[in-house]
């Protein structure tokens, strides 16, 4: 079994219009046990950007401390947040960095930029950038991941709609992969404001 599936996690960010939306399930397990079913993986850095880190769960953690601390060193010099451009090329350095001995991390990256333009991406674990306009996957339900968000995507689609779409996507992905699952983890941000929901899903 690889190390990126030891965990087992399923992590999705999709866009709509002027808004995007990121969710994760919820299950922290070692290879088939359980463990816990409220892990965290989507981290706030600022308020309309979040990461979220699939793969090893104490490399996910170790690496969004990091990145808090880098991200508070830019704020105290630029007097300013990062932007989603600026960010996603930190996060890509700061994996090529350990690229001998990586942090066994799947990121995927979402905010929103200038003029409130959504901004996704996701990236390999030696830092390879994967930039889109629709949606990004990542975490051993990615296969599955992929196919949900493909038949279910629409472009420019309003906050409530998009909330509806990534959520049955995260839900029925889930449920083909039995090392993620145990409800989601929905964050759903606007320029106005961030909403934040949790999913019920299958406990089996």
């Amino acid at each position: 079994m690889s190390i990126f599936e030891y965990n087992g996690s399923a992590l999705a960010a999709m866009v709509g219009k002027n808004c995007f939306a990121i969710a994760s399930d919820r299950r922290l397990g070692v290879n088939l046990q359980t463990v816990a079913t409220d892990f965290q993986r989507i981290f706030k850095i600022h308020d309309k950007l979040y990461i979220g880190l699939s793969g090893l769960a104490t490399d996910a953690q170790t690496m969004y401390q990091r990145l808090v601390f880098r991200h508070k060193l830019y704020q105290l010099r630029e007097e300013r947040d990062m932007k989603p451009q600026t960010f996603a090329s930190l996060v890509s350095a700061l994996l090529y960095e350990k690229r001998f001995g990586p942090y066994f991390c799947q990121p995927v990256i979402a905010g929103l930029g200038d003029d409130d333009v959504p901004f996704i991406c996701t990236m390999d674990c030696l830092g390879a950038k994967e930039l889109a306009k629709d949606f990004v996957v990542s975490g051993t339900a990615s296969e599955s991941l992929y196919g949900a968000c493909e038949s279910m995507y629409k472009p420019n689609m309003e906050s409530e709609e998009l909330f509806e779409t990534i959520s049955q996507a995260l839900l029925s992905s889930v449920d083909r992969d039995c090392l993620s699952g145990w409800g989601g983890h929905v964050l759903l941000v606007t320029p106005t404001e961030v909403q934040e929901r949790t999913l019920k899903g299958r406990m089996d």
